[in-house]
């Protein structure tokens, strides 16, 4: 018989989330350093807004967050998808951020040196 092995622990799960909640409280109080946290410093993020493909490395979110400032009113809802021992995708369901947008995230976190970072992202923006 084969053994029937839970992989991943459920601290896991947690440090996922708690990842995920500071790339949200950095989008509240407008810090790309909170963001930063959340982040691995090679991470890229893409999407479509207004109807255009847009992003690149992660400092171009960082300079959004600057330029555009904090979001106290913003709601998240942070869905773990998927998860290995080393790799997780998030659904980050994110309404009235700085400029007023909606959004549907899906980022890629890797556990790297036993810390949990978000290597990519990928989001929709709905009209504002």
């Amino acid at each position: 018989m084969t053994k029937n092995l839970k992989t991943v622990p459920t601290y896991d799960y947690q440090d996922v989330v708690a990842t995920v909640q500071k790339y949200v409280d950095g989008i509240r109080i407008g810090s790309a350093e909170t963001c930063a946290e959340a982040f691995h410093e090679q991470a890229v993020y893409f999407g479509v807004a207004d109807g255009e493909v847009s992003g690149g490395g992660v400092q171009t979110f960082y300079d959004f967050l600057r330029q555009n400032g904090k979001a106290p009113d913003v709601v998240a809802q942070i869905d773990v998808l998927a998860i290995t021992p080393t790799t997780a995708v998030v659904r980050v369901d994110l309404e009235n951020d700085s400029i007023g947008a909606d959004y549907n995230d899906y980022v890629t976190l890797l556990k790297v040196g036993g810390v949990w970072k978000v290597i990519a992202k990928v989001y929709h923006q709905f009209g504002n």
